[in-house]
C-alpha cells in the first residue's frame, strides 16, 4: 500500500530533524546527561516537527542502546514503539479528546508502571483544544507526575494555553524552516524516490510551503504524480501563479496596462487558479520588492529564492516604498472580502482596477503621494496628461491688463446715478452693458501660454510637494479672462490654494503676464461658473467710479 511522502520520509532520529538544530541540540544534551524534564511544551507553526521530535523523544528516553543521544531505532524498546505495539506510548489527540473525563481518565493510568519500558510518555497533540475544566483537571498530575511518566505537550497556538500550564513545562520554539533547507529536504527524498524533480521546482515548492516540511513534501507528492517535475508541472498541479506571470503581472500594474492585468488574471482564472491565492502570492513579490527598494544593505539572503535582486531592482525602478505599500493595502483589502465575496473573480478584477490607477486615498499619508509623484518624475515615467480643450475662434495669447479684469465704471450722466437695474425697470429697456441675445458669455477655456514657464519660474518659491503635484496632476487654462489652475485631484487642489503658495503663483503669474492676473484653482469635475452677474458687476463698477476700495472674493 502507497504511504504518503512525509509519513514515509518522516525523520527517525534528531539528526535528520532539518531547520530545528536549536532544539535537538538541547534535547540530546539533556538525553546523555539524564537531566530530563518531566514535561514539554513544542509549540511553532504546522509541519516544523513537533510531533516528529516528540516521538523521538519517547523512543530515545526508552532506547536500550542510545547513540549520542538518538534512539538506535533497532532495539526491542525502538522498534515495538515504531510499530504501535508498545502501549506504555500514548498519542493523544486533544481535539477530539478535549473533556474533563478524558483527562481523567489520562490522569488515572499515570498511577501504573510500564509494563514494557522505562517510561510511560503520553504525548498530548493540539493541547489547545482542551477545555478549561480538562486543563485544571490536569494541572496537578502535570505539576508532579510520577518518576516513571513524561508528559510532552504541542500546539499550533501558544496564546490558548493556559499560564499555569506553561509555567509546569519546558517549553521549545519551533521555527519556519527556511527555504534552502527545504528544497535541499526535497531533492534528497526526490532522489530516494526515483522522482526527477528539477532545483527550480524544488525551489518554488519550498516558497509555496511558507517553512512547513509536511506541507512542501505533500506538495511534491501531488504532483510527482505526472512523473517528471519541473516549474510548470508544479504550476499546474498546484493551481498556483508562475514566477514569470507573478512578475508581469506586477508590471502590469506599475504601468497602469488594466487590458493586460485582466487578462493575466483571466488567464489564471481559466486555468483553475484560486485567485485569493494568486493575489497572495502577489503580496510576497510586493515584500521581497520592498525589502530591495528600502534597505541599504545585501538582502539577497531575507529575499524568497523565486525571484532575483537584479529582477525585482528592476521592478522597484519607478515605483516608490509607498506606493509598494498601497499595493499591499489594497491587496490585504480584497483578500479580506473575497472570504466572503459571492463572485471572487469579480473581486479580483476590481482590485487590478484599483492598483492600476491609484488615488490618493490609497497612500498612508500626503507624504507618501508626494514620495510616489516624486520617484516618477525621477524615473521618468510617463504620466497621463488631461486632454487639452480646443483653441476657441479668437486668440488669448495677450496679456491681461487691469480693465480685463475689472468691468469698467458706467458713464456718470447724473447727479444721483440709479441702482443697477433701476433704469430697465423705468423705462423697460435693456441694460447698456448686456450681452446680446444669443451671445455665449464665457469664453472656451484654453491652455495658458505660459503656464511650461511659471511651472519652471515656481522651483524652490514653493513648497517641493505642492511643486510636484502641479507639475503631474494640473494644468493651466484661461476662463472668462482668468488664469484657472485644473487640479486632477482634491490634494493638489488643496495644496494649491494653501498659502503663501497662491500668493506666490499671481505674482510669478504677473511677472510672466506683464500684468495683473486672477488665478483660480478648481479641482477638474467642479463645474465652472459661467456668466456673469450684471447687477454685481455694475455695482461694484459704480463703488470704483467713487474711489470705494471693493475686495473681490
Amino acid at each position: 500500500m502507497y504511504q504518503a511522502l512525509y509519513r514515509k520520509w518522516r525523520p527517525q532520529t534528531f539528526a535528520d530533524v532539518i531547520g530545528q538544530q536549536h532544539i535537538t541540540d538541547t534535547l540530546r544534551a539533556q538525553l546523555k546527561s539524564g537531566r530530563l524534564s518531566h514535561a514539554y511544551l513544542f509549540t511553532g507553526t504546522r509541519g516544523t516537527g513537533k510531533t516528529t521530535c516528540a516521538k523521538i523523544l519517547a523512543r530515545a528516553v526508552n532506547c536500550e542502546r542510545p547513540v549520542n543521544g538518538d534512539p538506535c531505532n533497532e532495539c526491542m524498546a525502538c522498534r515495538g514503539i515504531l510499530d504501535g505495539s508498545v502501549l506504555d506510548v500514548t498519542e493523544i489527540d486533544a481535539a477530539s479528546n478535549n473533556g474533563v473525563d478524558n483527562i481523567r481518565d489520562l490522569r488515572d493510568e499515570t498511577r501504573y508502571t510500564p509494563a514494557q519500558v522505562r517510561k510511560r510518555v503520553f504525548i498530548i497533540d493540539e493541547v489547545h483544544m482542551l477545555s478549561i475544566g480538562a486543563f485544571n483537571a490536569l494541572l496537578k498530575t502535570l505539576e508532579e507526575p510520577p518518576e516513571h511518566v513524561l508528559f510532552i505537550l504541542a500546539t499550533t497556538e501558544l496564546h490558548k494555553v493556559p499560564a499555569t500550564i506553561l509555567s509546569r513545562c519546558q517549553r521549545f520554539d519551533f521555527r519556519r524552516i527556511g527555504a534552502e533547507d527545504i528544497a535541499r529536504r526535497l531533492l534528497d527524498v526526490a532522489a530516494g524516490e526515483d522522482i526527477a524533480l528539477t532545483e527550480g521546482a524544488a525551489r518554488l515548492i519550498a516558497r509555496l510551503a511558507d517553512g512547513a516540511m509536511r506541507d512542501a513534501l505533500s506538495m511534491l507528492d501531488r504532483a510527482a504524480a505526472a512523473g517528471a517535475v519541473d516549474e510548470q508541472t508544479v504550476i499546474t498541479a498546484l493551481g498556483v501563479l508562475g514566477q514569470d506571470d507573478g512578475m508581469h503581472l506586477a508590471e502590469s500594474f506599475k504601468a497602469g496596462d488594466l487590458a493586460a492585468a485582466i487578462a493575466l488574471l483571466d488567464e489564471a482564472y481559466n486555468a483553475g487558479r484560486d485567485l485569493a491565492a494568486v493575489f497572495d502570492q502577489m503580496l510576497g513579490l510586493i515584500r521581497d520588492a520592498l525589502l530591495v527598494k528600502t534597505s541599504k544593505t545585501d538582502v539577497s539572503a531575507l529575499i524568497s529564492p523565486a525571484y532575483s535582486v537584479k529582477t525585482l531592482q528592476k521592478l522597484c525602478d519607478g515605483l516608490s516604498a509607498s506606493t509598494l505599500i498601497a499595493w499591499s493595502r489594497v491587496i490585504g483589502g480584497v483578500l479580506e472580502r473575497m472570504r466572503s465575496a459571492a463572485n471572487r473573480r469579480v473581486e479580483a478584477e476590481l482590485c487590478a482596477v484599483r492598483l492600476c490607477s491609484l488615488g490618493a486615498e490609497d497612500y498612508d499619508s500626503l507624504g507618501g503621494r508626494v514620495e510616489a509623484l516624486e520617484e516618477k518624475i525621477k524615473n521618468g515615467v510617463p504620466v497621463q496628461v488631461a486632454p487639452r480643450a480646443a483653441a476657441p475662434a479668437r486668440g488669448m495669447d495677450a496679456p491681461l491688463s487691469p480693465k480685463d479684469e475689472d468691468p469698467p465704471p458706467p458713464p456718470d450722466d447724473s447727479d444721483a446715478p440709479p441702482w443697477p437695474g433701476e433704469a430697465q425697470r423705468q423705462t423697460g429697456d435693456a441694460p447698456a452693458k448686456a450681452a446680446p441675445p444669443g451671445a455665449d458669455t464665457a469664453a472656451a477655456p484654453v491652455d495658458w501660454p505660459h503656464w511650461p514657464r511659471l511651472l519652471e519660474s515656481l522651483t524652490g518659491k514653493i513648497n517641493t510637494g505642492a511643486h510636484t503635484n502641479l507639475k503631474l496632476s494640473a494644468r493651466g487654462i484661461m476662463e472668462d479672462g482668468a488664469l484657472v489652475i485644473l487640479c486632477e485631484d482634491g490634494i493638489t487642489a488643496m495644496l494649491a490654494r494653501a498659502e503663501p503658495t497662491i500668493k506666490v503663483i499671481r505674482e510669478q503669474a504677473a511677472a510672466l503676464a506683464g500684468a495683473p492676473v486672477k488665478v483660480k484653482v478648481r479641482e477638474a469635475g467642479d463645474d465652472p461658473v459661467h456668466g456673469k452677474n450684471t447687477a454685481v458687476d455694475e455695482l461694484i463698477g459704480r463703488a470704483k467710479a467713487f474711489d470705494i476700495q471693493v475686495k473681490e472674493l
